[in-house]
């Protein structure tokens, strides 16, 4: 009777523990998916801005991985640079003021592209002769595959003269590299390597 008064105690026991060790387990399991659901909630909130409308109301703007926008920004960093440099009117100010915002964009290699031209008269004869050039982009292809960035820009050149308007193609070959945005430079690259691979006349048209 005693040996089965035991054999309960210690069955009973066994029971407890078996139970009591579930309890831990299932306490465990509740706390890590408690845990985890609080950090994806936390993550998703993460996601969203809200934006104050002049002090009135809370708009809810979704934020972006900024890896996802980098391959545009890139581009458009390439064209904006193009545009500010090629794009010249027979005005020294205008001219020195494009070039300067362009040098934010680039490095050391487009300024001695900047300076050849200066020491050749580039920039003198489009004064003198009234000249006015723009610049249309007709796409930027750039490597994301290697870093720095290698990129080709190819554009039209329309050089309007008082006696004729001369179109020219235009291609450029670059490396791109991450830089720090600043108001001069939004999208925080910078041109490196700097070169033109052709810059020939298409046409020109008699006015």
């Amino acid at each position: 009777m005693e040996f089965k008064s035991l054999k309960n105690i210690e069955t009973s026991f066994r029971q407890i523990r078996f139970f009591g060790l579930v309890f831990i387990l299932l306490c465990a399991g509740i706390t890590g998916y408690s845990v985890f659901s609080a950090y994806s909630f936390a993550e998703q909130q993460r996601q969203k801005i809200y934006v104050l409308d002049k002090g009135k109301s809370l708009i809810l703007a979704l934020s972006q991985d900024l890896a996802q926008n980098r391959p545009v920004e890139a581009r458009e960093h390439i064209r904006r640079f193009h545009e500010l440099f090629f794009t010249l009117s027979p005005d020294k100010n205008a001219i020195e003021s494009n070039i300067n915002r362009a040098m934010f964009l680039a490095d050391k290699s487009v300024y001695t592209y900047y300076k050849d031209l200066l020491e050749k008269g580039y920039f003198n004869r489009i004064i003198s002769g009234n000249i006015n050039q723009t610049l249309q982009v007709d796409s930027v292809v750039v490597d994301f595959m290697n870093y720095p960035y290698t990129a080709s820009t190819y554009a039209r050149q329309v050089i309007i003269r008082e006696s004729n308007i001369t179109e020219r193609n235009l291609v450029t070959r670059c490396s791109l590299i991450n830089s720090v945005r600043s108001d001069n430079n939004p999208h925080g690259f910078t041109v490196e390597n700097f070169e033109v691979i052709q810059n020939n006349d298409i046409q020109t048209i008699t006015r």
